[in-house]
């Protein structure tokens, strides 16, 4: 064990010979051991020593070990002696806190693996707890913002987490709802699972529904084995179902029944399995209208909507746009021994742009802006290809060959440019083309595995084409 000599273990046993001899062990154990011989003393002793671990005989002079299990607890783990053993003693023991239970007498080696035992599991412990606060930590640093809206988030996310309600995230692409959802998880009781998300966009009707449900072998063609869904592997924890609009009618009818009941079956199963998870949904539609127009259940959208957080689109938190592009300024400048900073012009242009693609968009500027300024400490407007301020709308674009274009790859450039103008925003873009983002997506996917034909050079397009760039920009939308 690592830095074992600079471990403390209280011995707190009344019989002087057997307090010798436990010391005389952990100290060949390498451990710095120190002895007393009743509970007064122990408490004195603490005062001025933090051990790692106490050993604690059964009956002393002034009182029962295992009645102070649980002061001594507070400050190490407890391994508990006595030299009459019993179950129900052990029991007694365990329930007041002990890490573990001997009988004298104690031999060397039962001595060594207890010992170790106890304080490997502590070590752990406390690791868990480090990485867990880290992680809450490391979320909540990754939601930054100082505007009222930014604030009224943060609220709600504090008044929802500590309960298991289901919650529906509200908001235009792209403005950082699925880090609102990993707050909600990382500030609940289930935080000590990992979060698990499903982009109910980006997959076709019956994948979505096997990754959700799981499937049973030979459910449908190409089902080899049993795959568990992500419910089912979500036991304990939280899923998140972003874009939740997306999903078809039957996935809707299933996805009521698991929030009605808790129950689900995986596709071709006969038997119900419980589903024991908190659902965190989210959306970039108006669900309230599609359930008028007819186009969302309404009986799922009153299950997913108990508790509704809507995020604020970016032009509506000014206030917030310097502090995040200074934040993805510092996290994501990989020129360590250059150090950036935005130009006063710079900071007005970034304020005054209207953000179609919200946080997205502005982050994706700012790394355009490191990439474009190179060795230059000071990034100017010109780095960002951002529109002068009063320009409105996305930035008006041409298409160039060297060639006559096929139509294949006349399409290829037209998407290439509205993504590049719209940040690399699915959303918006498929917005500004008049199609749906899920066809969109789709079409990307294929492109980028090489399903469809076409591609050749655009003026702007060189190399593998849109379809190859970064993953950041081709991701579902938030």
């Amino acid at each position: 064990m690592k830095d074992s000599r600079k471990r403390h273990i209280l011995v707190v046993e009344d019989d002087p010979p057997l307090n010798r001899m436990l010391l005389d062990q952990l100290q060949r154990q390498g451990f710095n051991a120190v002895g007393v011989r009743t509970l007064a003393e122990a408490d004195k002793t603490v005062q001025n020593m933090e051990p790692a671990l106490a050993i604690l005989d059964i009956r002393l002079p002034d009182g029962q070990g295992i009645e102070a299990i649980s002061r001594f607890r507070e400050i190490c783990p407890v391994i508990i002696l006595t030299a009459f053993g019993s179950i129900d003693q052990a029991v007694q023991a365990v329930q007041a806190g002990a890490a573990d239970y001997l009988i004298k007498p104690v031999s060397p080696g039962r001595l060594d693996i207890a010992v170790k035992r106890a304080i490997e599991t502590e070590d752990m412990r406390r690791k868990i707890e480090l990485f867990e606060s880290q992680n809450k930590s490391a979320a909540s640093s990754r939601m930054v913002g100082n505007s009222q809206g930014f604030a009224r988030v943060q609220q709600m996310v504090g008044l929802v987490a500590p309960a298991d309600t289901t919650v529906l995230i509200q908001g235009e692409s792209g403005v950082g709802k699925e880090l609102v959802a990993e707050s909600i998880h990382l500030s609940s009781a289930r935080a000590e699972h990992q979060l698990v998300t499903i982009d109910c966009a980006s997959l076709h009707e019956n994948l979505l529904e096997s990754e959700l449900f799981g499937h049973e072998r030979g459910a449908f063609t190409g089902a080899d084995r049993k795959k568990e869904g992500l419910i089912e592997v979500a036991e304990g924890s939280t899923v998140f179902l972003d874009e939740i609009g997306e999903i078809s009618p039957a996935i809707q009818a299933k996805l009521l029944r698991v929030l009605e009941t808790a129950r689900f079956r995986r596709l071709g199963g006969t038997r119900d399995i419980s589903a024991n998870v908190r659902f965190v949904t989210a959306t970039n539609r108006n669900l309230s209208d599609w359930v008028k127009e007819g186009r969302f259940r309404g009986d799922l959208y009153y299950r997913l909507s108990p508790f509704v957080i809507t995020v604020p689109p970016l032009r509506e938190r000014r206030d917030d746009i310097l502090v995040l592009a200074r934040h993805f300024l510092e996290s994501r400048n990989f020129m360590r021994n250059v150090a950036k900073h935005f130009h006063a012009s710079t900071e007005a242009l970034l304020v005054a742009y209207d953000w179609p693609g919200n946080i997205r968009e502005l982050r994706n500027v700012v790394e355009r802006g490191l990439l474009m300024s190179a060795g230059d400490g000071t990034i100017w407007p010109r780095h960002l290809s951002l529109p002068e301020a009063g320009e409105a709308g996305p930035r008006a674009f041409s298409l160039a060959f060297d060639h006559a274009p096929s139509m294949e790859q006349l399409k290829d450039a037209y998407i290439e440019r509205m993504l590049q103008n719209h940040g690399g925003n699915r959303e918006a873009a498929a917005r500004a083309m008049g199609v749906s983002a899920r066809n969109l997506y789709r079409h990307i996917a294929d492109k980028k595995a090489g399903r469809t034909g076409g591609g050749g050079e655009s003026g702007d397009a060189r190399g593998e084409g849109w379809w190859a760039m970064k993953d950041s920009n081709l991701r579902p939308a938030d």
